[in-house]
């Protein structure tokens, strides 16, 4: 019988890590796997040929194309690179030998991208629901492991800084950055809009995240951009408003790439895309305006919170006046 290891409880049998490497050991003998832990669960299921029918990597596969049909498209390229790396992690293991131990030595190396550990962590957590429903274990390893804490994000976007990176902005980006703070919507809902969603009431949208449907009436600002949109490629038409010379739906990577450029030209830092929606609802609030229809928030309290994050609280201190009057 095998001793029980006192170290390295979440690597695989006959594995071990030393001087900066992970080392396989039969026999007495050592064969050096990998420096880095994913290549090595890779080297070490090749060696071992324990990949096969009923493993973790089949069952990650098998559950994501199951839970993705009610995922939003962006969530669903997040959950498949955590997928990615999951089978990685866990490609010599079938779903029964995956043990709480192991749950947490993966979150222990992700432990400096604590928002992918998160990722990763939810990701398995579900893989493991279906697991238990499907009968293929007992329970699900997953439980009584915390996620890390992730720092909410409080940027807010000036009128300022609005400014700076709009006149460093391509015309296209231009129009898209007036759509996301002009509705308040998603960027992916923003760049999805079809000429069929336009009406002689306003831009009708269904939230892919939420689901929501709303309706963001015409503002004389609105309009504008919308001319401007329709006048961004000529005579083209296609399917969407915001669609490039070749009539394709823009992508949220090459928007994403224009917008880091016009901030580095521009000279502000720390601005994402998708602070734009922040900004349009923490304005909107500011106006009078109903920041949770905006939103396609299902509360009051979920706008408050995502508002409040951006919003700097405003004081005025006592006057002097009576103090200096009774000396």
């Amino acid at each position: 019988m095998s001793r029980r290891r006192i170290t390295d409880k979440h690597l695989p049998p006959c594995v071990y890590h030393k001087h900066g490497a992970f080392w396989l050991v039969k026999r007495g003998k050592w064969e050096r796997l990998a420096v880095m832990l994913p290549e090595a669960l890779a080297e070490y299921a090749r060696r071992t040929q324990t990949r096969s029918s009923g493993s973790m990597p089949e069952l990650i596969d098998r559950v994501l194309a199951h839970h993705s049909q009610k995922l939003a498209t962006n969530t669903q390229s997040q959950y498949r690179i955590a997928g990615e790396k999951l089978k990685k992690f866990l490609e010599e293991f079938r779903p029964e030998q995956v043990k709480p131990k192991h749950v947490a030595g993966i979150k222990l190396y992700l432990a400096e991208t604590p928002n992918m550990a998160n990722r990763v962590l939810s990701v398995l957590r579900i893989v493991f629901q279906y697991a238990v429903e499907w009968q293929l274990c007992e329970s699900n390893p997953c439980i009584g492991i915390k996620r890390y804490d992730e720092a909410k994000r409080e940027r807010y976007v000036t009128d300022a800084e609005y400014a700076a990176i709009y006149a460093a902005a391509p015309p296209r980006l231009q129009v898209i950055m007036d759509l996301l703070y002009l509705t308040g919507q998603r960027i992916g809902d923003v760049l999805r809009i079809r000429y069929a969603d336009i009406s002689q009431d306003g831009i009708a949208f269904a939230q892919q995240k939420t689901g929501a449907r709303l309706l963001v009436r015409w503002s004389p600002d609105l309009r504008a951009t919308i001319e401007r949109a329709r006048g961004l490629h000529g005579n083209l038409r296609a399917l969407t408003l915001l669609h490039n010379r070749r009539g394709k739906t823009p992508d949220y990577s090459s928007t994403k790439i224009q917008w880091n450029r016009s901030c580095a030209k521009a000279g502000v830092k720390d601005a994402h895309i998708h602070d734009l929606r922040a900004k349009s609802l923490t304005d909107a609030k500011r106006q009078g305006l109903n920041a949770q229809t905006l939103a396609g928030h299902t509360s009051e309290a979920m706008t408050d919170r995502y508002i409040r994050l951006r919003e700097i609280p405003q004081a005025e201190g006592p006057k002097l006046a009576g103090i200096l009057d009774s000396r």
